[in-house]
């Protein structure tokens, strides 16, 4: 059974920048993740990533597959 999840706009999502409010949320894929306790997020960046956006499209040129998701709480989906 898939779990229920809230629904959130992208400008939502944009604010959990980890400048705007203190969240650091990111979506891959239609789900959305906190990232706030990750060390590889602190201050909203990561690499030449940022926070607050749907990175989908951006994994493919990352040193990681998509299993990295899976160490942090869905938050949501993008409505």
């Amino acid at each position: 059974m898939e779990e229920e999840l809230s629904f959130y706009t992208r400008s939502q999502l944009a604010l959990r920048n980890g400048q705007d409010k203190p969240q650091i949320w990111v979506a891959f894929k239609g789900i959305i993740y906190d990232v706030t306790e990750s060390r590889l997020w602190k201050k909203g960046t990561h690499y030449e990533h940022w926070a607050g956006q749907d990175l989908t499209d951006e994994l493919a040129d990352a040193p990681h597959t998509a299993l990295v998701f899976s160490r942090f709480k869905k938050i949501g989906r993008i409505k």
